[in-house]
């Protein structure tokens, strides 16, 4: 069962939740510094994690020797407020962290699927396996960009894919997305689940108990990871104030 490869970290707070994983997320970095000379930092969109950039930001680790890149975007310009990259730039990007290199997945291009072929090749030429993979889920059970009515998501769900970047086409996601490959996910060094609110929590529960093919995409995750996937999971987001 999928829960096995489960480890529960319960926070009382959003606040202690971002203040320990962002401590976590430093100390892995820093080994991988230590181990291979650089780290690689993948991480997530929305409203959750901002809380926890922040925290990160202001450990004062190597970061001149970080890659941080984007577990996935919409196929949407900087500009944008949807703008994965424009969050990550704003919320994690300062302070400390302002020294890290960035690698985002949007591109200028006529099509969701030109844009991902030119990620594919800046992906594809970074130091792997990333180091610390942070994912969201949503309470439809998506994770990354693998959501449950894309029109691939066969290939989406697939570790056995030679692309680090796949295109996403759904209804449910809006605008086109771009997406690291299962294979890319499934194979970092540590993974974190960063989840908020008891909603969430029985969204994955519901997940880890649906057997149906193909699987609920943010268990299809957790059964192809190499390694142990962390929750971290705290009661009520907090509003960032």
């Amino acid at each position: 069962m999928a829960g096995t490869n489960l480890q529960w970290h319960r926070f009382d707070s959003s606040e202690a939740l971002a203040e320990t994983l962002a401590e976590g997320v430093a100390q892995i970095l820093t080994e991988a510094i230590a181990t291979r000379g650089r780290a690689v930092l993948a991480v997530s969109g929305g409203t959750t994690p901002v809380r926890f950039f922040g925290s990160l930001s202001r450990i004062p680790i190597e970061w001149e020797r970080v890659q941080v890149i984007l577990v996935d975007e919409r196929f949407v310009p900087l500009s944008s407020s949807r703008s994965n990259e424009r969050l990550v730039t704003k919320n994690l990007l300062q302070n400390e962290a302002a020294r890290a290199s960035f690698t985002g997945l949007y591109y200028e291009a006529d099509s969701v699927e030109d844009a991902a072929a030119r990620a594919n090749d800046l992906m594809a030429a970074l130091p792997l396996p990333i180091d610390m993979v942070i994912v969201g889920m949503g309470t439809d059970a998506h994770t990354a960009s693998f959501f449950p009515d894309a029109g691939n998501i066969e290939d989406l769900l697939s570790k056995d894919g030679e692309a680090a970047v796949l295109p996403v086409h759904a209804a449910s996601a809006g605008e086109p997305r771009l997406t690291l490959s299962m294979r890319l996910l499934a194979g970092a060094r540590f993974i974190a689940l960063h989840i908020e609110g008891d909603d969430k929590k029985e969204v994955l529960q519901d997940a880890l108990d649906d057997d149906r093919e193909p699987p609920p995409p943010i268990r299809a995750l957790i059964e192809c990871a190499d390694t142990t996937v962390h929750v971290y999971w705290a009661p009520k987001q907090d509003i960032v104030p």
